[in-house]
C-alpha cells in the first residue's frame, strides 16, 4: 500500500522508533572527527520530526544515547552532551511553533547537569505540543527499564492488603504501567539505520510486536524517501499479534 493512497486508506503506525546508528562510520568515511558524525546526525533529527508529522505519526522516538553509550571514550561523551544541550536550545522556538512536544525516556538523571536542566526546560516548554510527541531516548536501556519496573511493581505489590494476590494478578498491561514509558503508545514500526540488525536494547518491552525494518544507509544519510518507503512498508505488512489471517479478515 502505498501512501499516496488516499488518506482514509493508509495505515500508519502510531509510534515509530528510530536507532539512529552510524555517525561514526559515516565520518570515518569521510575523514572527518567522530563528533562531526554525531553533528551531522543531530542536525537531522529536525528534518524526519517534519516527516513524521507529514505522515500522520503521532510519535517518534529517537535513541539518541544509550546506557551503554556511557562506556564510551569520555571525550566523546562529553561532546555529545555538549551537542544535546546545543540542540535542545536551539530546537525551542522551532518545536514550539510546529506543535512538537518534546519528551524523554531513560535515567535521565545521569545526564550531565547542563544537559539535563536544557532537555528538561524544552520539555517544559513543549507540553502544550498536540501534533507530535518527539521522544529523546537518553540514557536508556530496554533491560534497565524492565528492571526498574520489576521494582516498582514489587513495591506496589508490598503496599498492597495482600501482596502474593497482587503479583499472581500482575499481567502485561498491568506491569506496563510500572516501566518508563507507561503513557506512551506501543511502538508499531522500529527502524535501524546503519546495516546492523539488532535492536541493541531499545524498547524490549514494545519489540515483542513491533514491525522492524533495517537499513543499509548511516544516519546522516537517511532521506525523506528512506522514511517514507519504511512507513510504506508497513502499511503492507499483515500484523497478526499470534492469529492467522482469516480471523483478521474476519
Amino acid at each position: 500500500m502505498s501512501l499516496d493512497a488516499h488518506p482514509e486508506q493508509r495505515v500508519i503506525p502510531r509510534h515509530v522508533g528510530i536507532i539512529m546508528d552510524g555517525n561514526g562510520r559515516w565520518a570515518k568515511a569521510h575523514h572527518l572527527p567522530r563528533i562531526e558524525g554525531h553533528r551531522r546526525g543531530a542536525q537531522l533529527v529536525r528534518d524526519v520530526a517534519g516527516w513524521a508529522v507529514d505522515a500522520g505519526v503521532r510519535q517518534l522516538s529517537l535513541y539518541a544515547f544509550s546506557t551503554e553509550n556511557w562506556s564510551r571514550p569520555q571525550q566523546e561523551v562529553r561532546g555529545l552532551m555538549q551537542l544535546l544541550s546545543m540542540m535542545a536550545r536551539s530546537m525551542l522556538k522551532e518545536l514550539r511553533q510546529n506543535g512538537v512536544r518534546l519528551r524523554v525516556l531513560g535515567d535521565v538523571a545521569r545526564l550531565p547537569q547542563d544537559a539535563r536542566d536544557a532537555v528538561l526546560r524544552a520539555c517544559e516548554q513543549t507540553q502544550d505540543g498536540d501534533t507530535l510527541d518527539l521522544v529523546l531516548c537518553l540514557s536508556y536501556g530496554g533491560q534497565q527499564e524492565i528492571v526498574a519496573g520489576v521494582r516498582k511493581a514489587l513495591a506496589w505489590a508490598m503496599a498492597q492488603p495482600d501482596p502474593q494476590a497482587a503479583i499472581a494478578a500482575l499481567d502485561e498491561q498491568r506491569f506496563r504501567e510500572f516501566l518508563w514509558r507507561a503513557d506512551l503508545l506501543p511502538v508499531d514500526l522500529l527502524i535501524r539505520t546503519g546495516g546492523e540488525m539488532r535492536i541493541s536494547n531499545f524498547h524490549l518491552w514494545d519489540a515483542a510486536y513491533a514491525e522492524l525494518c533495517f537499513l543499509d544507509v548511516y544516519w546522516p544519510d537517511f532521506t525523506r524517501a528512506l522514511f517514507f518507503n519504511a512507513l510504506s512498508d508497513y502499511a503492507g505488512r499483515e500484523r497478526r499479534f499470534g492469529l492467522i489471517s482469516e480471523q483478521l479478515s474476519g
